[in-house]
């Protein structure tokens, strides 16, 4: 059964539905044939009549058509649905380890634009973003519980973006039992989200792997304080024996200090590591995991810095861990601004000036092995880039600072208008500043279960990076 309307595309118009993206904007219909009611599915055709796709119409946003079937396509009811979850399951199950914690359903790159789906262990939490997917809801919820069979799920469709759509913001119960507090479990580290008063849908699984990939700076980092492998008798050594300890030959290389005493602090070779913009503390949580010796995590919000804490717990790490409530500009550059008081009270003590010491530094002026910045998107529009920029400079600038030398920058943007050679043209930008010398060790972009359509460069938001850091004096 052919559909009721089609959209007529411009002749004159740019190829962008035939290189695979799914957005047709007004300005590239020509005209409606048939009758259209928002929200209706309807074919879409060149100027010579021959249907390329098929895709749901809103004409009160910009993005007219979102295409869902680059065929014919009759109708999106429950086993539309049901057939495109699956798809998104097998994708899953192919390449996560646990798919039981993960984003199912990311919109546009699972062929199904407007629909955000995370999985936490047995609820779901959906976004619907779209008035396609909106008037969809009873068919999407009916499909989510016949492919996952989850406890409960929760919708999070909070976004101003639904305003766009025409629809009202909203929240609540669409199925089953949702508590408010789940638990998690990523890269064998156990985490409690909260599904309701969370950024999002509660948690963010696109740095899943990025977190991952820190594990080779947490370690090596004994040497800077003078720690190193002394052969001693097994027998004068305590029982267990120290962490980094070889056995070799009846003796055993033990980590001892520079008075000669055996290290018996298992985390003595660990990095010192900052975590800005926490949120739910993931990063510390790895960086702990991993083995940092010391992980400052911070967030302006008292809420994330609780979640934060409540997730160290859970794993154990307390010991190594301290809080912090603060802004993370000022708090990165009053530490920066204390760290140059610092170096210019030592440089004039050198010299022999006279320096005034009873003026009290303006921050400590701490540094660390590893500082990590992961901050909200500084660009939600276009013409946000500029401040943006400025933001991402800001922060990059007095981060590197605060990094001991040879340490490890790791730095993100979430910025869709902040393109990835501007990302990295506005770090170098900050080295210069700094007067640093960057080594570029690690690029990296969201994870598996937030596949990218090629073409679509709205999808390709994510940027991450982790940078060597050396003086250039």
């Amino acid at each position: 059964m052919a559909l009721q309307a089609a959209v007529r595309l411009h002749k004159q118009r740019k190829k962008r539905l035939e290189q695979g993206h799914p957005w047709i904007y007004g300005n590239e219909i020509e005209r409606v044939e048939g009758e259209a009611k928002p929200g209706d599915l309807v074919a879409v055709k060149d100027h010579r009549d021959r249907q390329l796709a098929a895709g749901y119409y809103n004409p009160q946003s910009q993005i007219t058509v979102r295409i869902v079937s680059f065929g014919e396509l009759e109708e999106m009811d429950t086993d539309f649905f049901v057939r495109r979850f699956e798809d998104c399951l097998a994708h899953r199950q192919r390449f996560l380890n646990n798919p039981r914690d993960c984003r199912l359903v990311y919109g546009e790159a699972d062929f199904l634009p407007g629909l955000t789906v995370d999985r936490f262990g047995d609820v779901l939490v959906v976004q619907l973003l779209t008035l396609g997917m909106d008037i969809r809801r009873e068919q999407i919820v009916e499909a989510l519980v016949r492919v996952f069979k989850p406890q409960g799920i929760y919708e999070r469709s909070d976004v101003s973006v639904r305003t766009l759509e025409g629809l009202e913001e909203r929240t609540g119960v669409l199925y089953g039992e949702c508590p408010r507090h789940v638990e998690i479990l990523e890269n064998g580290l156990s985490m409690e989200v909260d599904i309701i008063g969370g950024q999002k849908t509660g948690y963010f699984y696109d740095q899943r792997e990025n977190r991952a990939s820190i594990a080779p700076l947490m370690g090596g980092w004994g040497s800077r304080s003078g720690i190193r492998l002394e052969q001693r008798p097994a027998a004068e050594l305590p029982d267990p024996l120290p962490a980094g300890s070889v056995r070799k030959d009846g003796e055993v290389l033990v980590p001892v200090n520079p008075n000669g005493k055996v290290v018996t602090f298992p985390y003595w070779d660990g990095a010192t590591v900052l975590e800005c913009f926490a949120h739910t503390g993931s990063f510390t949580l790895h960086a702990c995991k991993y083995g940092a010796k010391r992980v400052t995590c911070l967030d302006v919000s008292e809420h994330a810095i609780a979640t934060a804490r409540s997730n160290v717990e859970r794993n154990g790490f307390e010991d190594r861990v301290e809080f912090v409530v603060a802004d993370a500009f000022d708090y990165l550059r009053s530490q920066a601004k204390g760290l140059d008081e610092r170096t210019e009270r030592a440089a004039a003590g050198e010299t022999g000036r006279k320096v005034d010491t009873s003026k009290p530094l303006s921050a400590q002026g701490r540094t660390w092995d590893v500082v990590i910045l992961d901050p909200p998107a500084f660009a939600k529009s276009k013409s946000a880039v500029s401040g943006a920029c400025r933001g991402y400079k800001d922060i990059n600038l007095q981060g590197m600072k605060l990094v001991n030398e040879g340490g490890y920058l790791v730095t993100a943007s979430c910025s869709y208008h902040m393109r990835p050679d501007l990302f990295l043209e506005t770090i170098a930008d900050a080295a210069v500043d700094a007067g640093k010398t960057l080594r570029l060790i690690e690029w990296r972009a969201a994870g598996k279960d937030h596949p990218q359509l090629l073409g679509v460069n709205e999808g390709h938001y994510l940027k991450f990076a982790i940078f060597e850091v050396r003086s250039r004096a």
